[in-house]
């Protein structure tokens, strides 16, 4: 039976490595720069509206947060990376956290990077993906604010974020807006199709504490 995505639960906020969740369950993890629309983009493909913190200024996820899915897997909101209007020891305490997910054994199963569509990918982006790729993570990258381009400046984009992130051409790049829902049934399939041919802990969604 598919995964639905609109079972979704949020189950808890790590601010620590040993808050990290470890039962079993696939992890989808999501990352992207504060101000790229992560929130949004998890709210869109969740179909909630506020299920992930949204605010009107970046920098809002501090904690790496759960959302428990269909009780099979669990979807990560990861802290947004790149925006210089906090302070340095709290821009450093997000560092750390992240750096202890990313190297703890076994958590991240999935890798979903959100990039701006509009403009070509950061230095924190590239680095981003080329973590992945060097720990033999799959991941899938998401063009977000779709909407604010023209026609005719989306497939130039598109061409210039694989160019700068190294990807091949069998990568999966989604055009997405999370204004507008576009892409959204695109995510959605390529996000079950890993889940369900590659099948792990979560096939019991009863295994292990939440």
């Amino acid at each position: 039976m598919a995964i639905n995505f609109n079972q979704a639960e949020f189950v808890l906020s790590a601010a620590s490595p040993k808050q990290f969740i470890r039962d079993g369950r696939k992890q989808l993890a999501f990352a992207g720069r504060s101000n790229v629309g992560k929130s949004s983009v998890i709210n869109r493909l969740l179909g909630r509206r506020n299920l992930a913190r949204v605010g009107a200024s970046p920098g809002k996820t501090t904690q790496i947060n759960y959302f428990l899915i269909d009780r099979k897997l669990y979807l990560v909101d990861l802290p947004g990376y790149g925006y210089a209007k906090v302070s340095k020891a709290e821009r450093e305490r997000w560092g750390k956290l992240m750096e202890n997910y990313f190297r703890s054994s076994g958590l991240i199963d999935l890798g979903v990077l959100i990039v701006d569509a509009r403009h070509k990918p950061t230095a924190d982006d590239v680095t981003m993906c080329a973590f992945f790729r060097a720990n033999g993570c799959p991941h899938i990258v998401v063009a977000n604010k779709l909407d604010k381009l023209k026609k005719s400046e989306v497939e130039p984009n598109l061409a210039r974020i694989r160019e700068t992130l190294g990807m091949e051409e069998t990568d999966a790049l989604v055009p997405f807006s999370a204004e507008k829902g576009e892409g959204k049934e695109q995510l959605l399939r390529l996000l079950r199709t890993y889940c369900e041919t590659k099948r792990g802990g979560e096939d019991n969604g009863d295994t292990g504490e939440v």
